[in-house]
């Protein structure tokens, strides 16, 4: 029979292991979040560059007709 205390060993053991692969999962993750801004941030520049009359401050737009 497992005495109380090797089970709460046990129970510590398996937590550390999830602690450390949801850590490095976030890790991952966090790494492609940044990945991925970088990817936009460069979309924009290019968009900015291709067509800058289609990116409008919302100011400079005027308000359709019906208005």
């Amino acid at each position: 029979m497992i005495s109380s205390v090797e089970e709460l060993e046990t129970r510590i053991a398996f937590q550390e292991q999830a602690i450390y692969e949801l850590s490095t999962e976030v890790n991952r993750q966090q790494a492609e979040i940044h990945e991925l801004q970088q990817r936009l941030q460069t979309l924009e520049q290019q968009l900015r560059t291709l067509a800058p009359s289609l990116v409008a401050e919302a100011n400079d737009e005027t308000p359709p007709p019906h208005y």
